[in-house]
């Protein structure tokens, strides 16, 4: 942008502002003059096109004019969080030398750094979603993730063992910001994210990363946080670490510990699978009929945060599922969410609030919202000791009272502050007998004035004499045009306008002289009495944190009874048998946005019938069947009640789904190609304890290709991996394979037709179904029914055609058996000589015959 040799042909203040975007040359810099933020050159360029605000010049610098935007310091909470959205990073720069006393430019400095990922600013924040910052590291084939939580100082790492769980992660997290190291190979994973920043390997350095987080902590060392075993996600952590504190300029003493994310306490979900179950974002990328729209109604914004944290991270552990069902339980018998949620809703977002208190960025209202969130935790403790049981006290025990921070607000700080501490007005008055001094003096100018004014009138027998004040000039006497001829001779003017005079007397100035210095003394004054209050409040910060995490749960756990209540959810049981079984399920989203009731279905999956074949027309609810099922096995996992009649889940350690496809066209990836990724995924990942949907597999290629894939898939997951599956299927010659392979069952959902109409009964039923109903969803869709017609006519002919040819290679297939001695099997694999050997034609449909020869054919 500048070069150096040209450098000193600057004016002084340009030097100083090129030598501060020099410190930050790829981020916008927010360069502070009097009641703007000016941008320059490029940064005015590019502010302009993205703030929509207009690019004009300021003088000239160098010989050249200087291209400049700018926006006004009172609204500039609105631009930053148009930046912040669109990802990019803004410096902001202030003045922090007093002009009064500057040769040349006021001192200037950077004082933070605003990013997507370490903002803490109420309004660039989304108030109910977690805004977090990631670094990935990698070394070979091993990963190492680090995430990071400005807003409430939560810390965590992990090592991905594969790039599809880096993925699954990254997918859970949703980054606003992430961080790489210059040397990841695997790009491909992360660059479709927002908020990417290329960092260098040595910010990724283990040992640097140790003495950082160490030094952060006031530890020797990280044996208490259980994390010494990973170093690579320890590598991301400090890297994650020094951005932190790079951008915030400041201390961050509500990063207290880091923790190791234990995936094998939680049921794992890839990113398929969040995306199918719709679990806080739909298809469509809203947050519309998604399971979390149904079950958050916290009164909190930092519950509704713990609860979608919760659905992302399903536990294993059934002591702690069990706990939270059993204090679920308590609130519905007690009636009690009535009861508790006027008081969780006053305490607001007590986390954010503590993590800018810890920043030293909390605004006034802050601080009465956090006394207002303090004032809450008594009655609210003596609420749950007088009505309940050991559960829920023992969640209320985590509490402290803080009487003593309580106090301190309440004596420190006014009923309603002004928005900023600059304007002045927030101690309260009672609180320092100096700064109430100051104000009585500065207060008392009125009076003084009154009597002033009365006594020149008096003296100089002018009766259109008032004494006013304005910005410019100060205090004056005002005297109006026609009787400004009597004004006394020690009358000093001060200013003349169209009908009066303004004048200045000794007396006057100096009381002016002496008001504003009181003005400016109780400013002063109540600004360093503001930042004591940090300095009171910071020693208790870690209580008050733990506090706060405990009201979040509480506030989940009351939501959750309110809605257990509401919406007719039981408590499901846990067993330690593998399987899920449930009686009269129902989708939890579905069932709200129905006009119609719902009708519930059963489930049963076991270990002697673990893969179902779901066969039944379009839009007969097979899929709304699979992903209920998911469902309440999560909602299950989060200590949730669930919406059935009853539920036993057994022990799930991952959920799988592959419904429905698209084209991946930014990656090259056809329909098909995204379908047997996901599906290649499943059988490399599956156990026997995992809940696996599969949908309608091999649509996106030919139909022996896909019948053929659909088939081995099926039979795959049923004899080597033993995983409880629902495997809904068009190709009805999958439902011969319950016949043929032990732990398989046939189910479908009904539909009735007559004419040319069709009636869902979305209701689940034991067995095959008898038909498939394709064309008359086509004519309920308003397919013409000419078209309608010719589809029937071309359907007979094929069935025939179909039935011609299995004949023909059934008596093939029986020619086989007859002289497979005489065949070549030496040169064919072992899997297909068993396979013609077991092969008995004659329990075959031509259908299947059919499907099985080209399988066979597909071996060889």
């Amino acid at each position: 942008m500048i070069f150096e040799e040209n450098f000193q042909q600057h004016t002084p203040m340009m030097q100083q502002y090129l030598k501060l975007k020099a410190e930050n040359p790829d981020i916008l810099l927010f360069y502070r003059m009097g009641d703007f933020y000016e941008l320059f050159y490029d940064d005015a360029k590019k502010a302009a096109a993205l703030l929509d605000i207009s690019l004009t010049k300021r003088g000239q610098s160098a010989g050249n004019p200087i291209p400049m935007a700018g926006v006004p310091y009172h609204a500039v909470e609105g631009y930053l969080a148009k930046l912040v959205q669109l990802g990019e990073p803004v410096a902001i720069c202030e003045q922090v030398g007093d002009p009064a006393t500057s040769k040349g430019p006021v001192e200037r400095k950077i004082v933070r750094i605003v990013t997507p990922g370490t903002v803490s600013d109420e309004a660039l924040l989304p108030e109910r979603q977690d805004n977090l910052i990631v670094a990935v590291y990698q070394e070979k084939e091993k990963f190492g993730l680090a995430t990071l939580d400005m807003t409430s100082g939560r810390f965590q790492l992990c090592e991905p063992h594969s790039k599809e769980a880096l993925q699954a992660e990254l997918q859970r997290i949703n980054p606003v910001e992430l961080l790489y190291c210059e040397d990841f190979a695997e790009m491909a994973i992360i660059e479709n994210y927002k908020g990417l920043r290329r960092r260098p390997i040595w910010e990724f350095e283990l040992s640097t990363a140790i003495s950082e987080l160490n030094r952060q902590f006031g530890t020797k060392d990280l044996r208490a946080f259980g994390v010494e075993k990973s170093p690579l996600g320890l590598a991301a952590a400090g890297c994650l670490l020094q951005y932190a504190k790079e951008t915030q300029r400041a201390s961050l003493p509500h990063i207290q510990s880091i923790s190791v994310i234990q995936n094998n306490d939680n049921i794992q979900l890839d990113a398929a699978t969040r995306r199918n179950l719709e679990l806080t974002q739909n298809l469509a990328g809203g947050t519309e009929n998604t399971l979390a729209s149904v079950l958050d109604k916290c009164v909190t914004p930092m519950g509704s945060r713990l609860l979608k944290r919760w659905i992302h991270q399903p536990i294993r552990q059934t002591d702690i599922l069990l706990k939270r069902q059993k204090t679920i339980g308590e609130i519905i018998e007690q009636d009690l969410y009535h009861e508790l949620q006027p008081y969780l809703q006053q305490v607001g977002d007590m986390e954010r609030i503590l993590a800018r208190v810890a920043l030293r960025s909390a605004r006034p209202r802050d601080l009465t919202r956090l006394r207002t969130a303090l004032e809450q935790i008594e009655p609210i403790k003596s609420l749950i000791q007088t009505k309940t049981s050991s559960n829920l006290t023992a969640l209320s025990a985590q509490i402290d009272g803080f009487s003593a921070q309580i106090k301190l607000l309440q004596k420190a700080i006014i009923e309603t502050p002004p928005l900023l501490i600059r304007d002045g007005g927030v101690i309260a008055e009672g609180y320092n007998a100096e700064l109430d001094e100051w104000r009585t003096l500065s207060a008392g100018a009125t009076q003084y004035l009154e009597n002033l004014e009365q006594r020149e009138r008096e003296s100089t027998g002018i009766d259109t004499l008032k004494i006013g004040f304005n910005a410019v000039h100060g205090y004056y006497i005002q005297i109006s045009q026609g009787q400004a001829h009597k004004a006394p001779i020690h009358y000093v003017r001060r200013q003349t306008l169209k009908n009066a005079e303004r004048y200045i007397i000794p007396e006057l100035k100096e009381y002016e002289d002496k008001v504003l210095k009181s003005k400016g003394a109780a400013l002063a004054l109540e600004k360093q009495l503001y930042d004591e209050l940090f300095d009171l409040l910071l020693p208790h910060l870690g209580q008050l944190q733990l506090a706060s995490l405990a009201l979040s749960e509480l506030d989940v756990l009351v939501n959750l009874a309110e809605r257990a209540e509401t919406l007719n959810y039981v408590a499901p049981q846990f067993s330690n048998e593998i399987g899920v079984k449930i009686k009269n399920g129902r989708h939890p989203v579905v069932e709200q946005v129905l006009k119609d009731p719902f009708i519930a279905n059963p489930v049963n999956l076991n270990q002697q019938r673990h893969l179902l074949i779901i066969t039944g027309p379009n839009m007969g609810g097979k899929s709304t069947y699979m992903r209920q099922t998911a469902l309440i096995t999560l909602m299950a996992y989060i200590g949730s009640f669930v919406p059935a009649d009853s539920a036993v889940i057994g022990q799930i350690d991952r959920i799988f789904t592959r419904i429905g496809a698209s084209d991946d066209l930014a990656s090259g990836r056809s329909t098909f190609m995204v379908e047997m990724t996901e599906m290649a995924n499943i059988l490399h990942q599956a156990t026997s304890q995992s809940l696996v949907l599969i949908d309608e597999i091999g649509r996106g290629t030919s139909t022996y290709d896909g019948l053929s894939l659909a088939w081995a898939c099926a039979e795959w997951l049923a004899k080597k991996t033993r995983s409880l599956t629902l495997f809904a299927t068009h190709y009805f010659e999958l439902t011969a394979l319950p016949e043929q392979i032990e732990g398989i069952a046939n189910i479908h959902l009904d539909a009735l037709e007559h004419n040319n109409t069709i009636a869902f009964m979305h209701a689940v039923q034991d067995g095959a179904a008898s038909k498939s109903y394709g064309l008359a969803v086509a004519a309920l869709a308003g397919v013409p029914q000419s078209v309608i017609k010719l589809a029937k006519q071309k359907l007979h002919q094929l069935e025939k055609l179909s039935a011609q040819n299995g004949d023909q290679q059934i008596q093939h297939l029986r020619a086989l058996n007859q002289h497979q001695g005489e065949l070549a099997f030496e040169a064919e694999p072992d899997a297909l000589r068993e396979a013609i050997e077991q092969l008995d034609p004659d329990e075959l449909s031509p259908k299947q015959a059919l499907a099985y020869l080209y399988q066979l054919k597909k071996m060889l």
